[in-house]
């Protein structure tokens, strides 16, 4: 930071506090664990010595939390992939089912966005598109954090809801299922080749509101890539630049996501393996009904509380994901 020319480019010069302070956070973590349990021990030595019942009960509460710091430490350290500290790029997409469909879209955006909070992420819409009677037909999130990609990506695949839909009067139960595609975002880390005579870019007028703040200029901005047919939108601001911009980041993205979901095909094939790899695959079923159940189809890890993990309680079923890949 000291060095001639450090602020001169805002973005990088925040990437790089964003990173130290990360980095920071983990030694201080770990300094502090040891600090613990030094002091356990020493409260330990007391219990042996006095059998004091208090005493014991203080000590066994502490161990359990410290065990608890321990396990999240290990996962931080777990994240160690070459982009797993960015921010991350999360859309949701329902599929075939309309309003029932897009209804558990909007459970999921709430659920998702509850559990950036909780981790003290910043989160920026950068598009959505509302139902016709409910929910969304899609929506894009930039989730601002230390390793929120790192975390994130283990909610990659199809989420499936079985319930009693609302939206039917006869009362019968519905499956819904909708998309959640993640991605790292980008700066300047990668090199991806994109040619402007690759593109097909269309502007429109942002959806809002309306009211005093209702956009009046075609702000918001769509990129077609044409040899992949990837579409990427943005209306989160009011400049046209800069949603080009950042739909730009959103689809060197899914640009670099597509070569190494390529690259796993491409070992699976070789090894022999029958596994699919994409967005396709059902990762986890959230029932409410005819009984309450969560479960994660990769490590069967499983939840009696749906109404919990849909409020954001989803931590154990990301840290079971990492873990499975060790």
């Amino acid at each position: 930071m000291l060095q001639p020319g450090f602020w001169d480019d805002q973005q990088a010069a925040q990437t790089v506090i964003n990173e130290a302070n990360g980095l920071k956070d983990l030694v201080n973590e770990y300094k502090d664990l040891l600090e613990t349990q030094e002091n356990l021990e020493l409260t330990h030595e007391l219990v042996k010595e006095e059998d004091d019942a208090d005493l014991h009960a203080e000590l066994d509460a502490e161990l359990q939390e410290l065990m608890k710091r321990l396990n999240d430490y290990e996962l931080q350290l777990l994240l160690s992939e070459p982009y797993d500290k960015n921010n991350a790029i999360l859309e949701l997409h329902p599929g075939a089912g309309g309003t029932e469909s897009q209804d558990w879209g909007s459970i999921l955006l709430r659920m998702y966005t509850r559990w950036a909070e909780k981790k003290g992420f910043k989160v920026e819409t950068l598009d959505y598109l509302p139902g016709d009677e409910a929910g969304i037909k899609s929506v894009t999130l930039l989730i601002k954090g230390h390793n929120a990609y790192g975390y994130l990506k283990a909610e990659k695949g199809v989420h499936r809801l079985v319930r009693i839909s609302p939206f039917d009067s006869s009362g019968r139960r519905h499956t819904s299922f909708v998309s959640c595609e993640v991605m790292p975002e980008f700066n300047d880390e990668i090199d991806i080749d994109i040619r402007s005579e690759d593109l097909k870019i269309d502007t429109y007028r942002s959806s809002g509101a309306g009211g005093q703040h209702v956009n009046t200029t075609d702000s918001a901005v769509r990129i077609t890539h044409l040899p992949t047919n990837i579409v990427v939108t943005c209306q989160s601001e009011r400049s046209q630049i800069k949603n080009r911009e950042q739909a730009m980041s959103m689809l060197k993205a899914k640009l670099y996501q597509k070569r190494i979901e390529e690259q796993e095909q491409e070992l699976a094939e070789i090894r022999g393996e029958q596994k699919e790899i994409g967005w396709g695959s059902q990762i986890r079923s959230y029932v409410f009904h005819p009984y309450s159940m969560v479960k994660d189809h990769r490590t069967n890890t499983e939840s009696g509380n749906v109404h919990a993990v849909t409020d954001g309680e989803i931590d154990q079923f990301i840290n079971a994901y990492l873990r499975s890949r060790i």
